[in-house]
């Protein structure tokens, strides 16, 4: 297979956009956690637990994606220098992290999913 420097180019804006989204899903995360400190209402322990989980899953995923394009960038400096087998290499990683990343963001979206269920069966009580 023949890479070239596009290819790894094509990544930057869809990896760009992955990453201004889990931004924005720490952003809200964090809001949330700031205005539960902030009511006079107690915090279930499952609430706590989840949003942890979560804010874990979030690091993990803004990291990998980093990672992804910070490997897009050394992939299109190897292949630039000629190193095209060594840059395919890279890029396959790219691709992996890409995919950790894409992974990790599903399985927080679950335990979001949960803990809108928690909080609606406190609501129904």
């Amino acid at each position: 297979m023949h890479l070239s420097l596009t290819t790894p180019a094509l990544l930057f804006p869809a990896i760009s956009l992955l990453l201004l989204a889990y931004t924005n899903r720490f952003f809200a995360l964090a809001a949330l956690i700031r205005s539960l400190s902030g009511e006079n209402k107690p915090v279930h322990d499952d609430q706590i637990k989840n949003l942890r989980q979560r804010i874990v899953l979030i690091r993990r995923m803004q990291e990998a994606g980093v990672s992804s394009f910070a490997l897009c960038v050394l992939c299109m400096i190897f292949l630039y220098a000629g190193f095209t087998q060594t840059g395919s290499v890279i890029f396959g990683c790219s691709l992996l992290l890409l995919l950790y990343s894409l992974i990790l963001s599903v399985i927080e979206i679950r335990i979001s999913v949960i803990a809108l269920n928690i909080h609606l069966k406190e609501m129904s009580k």
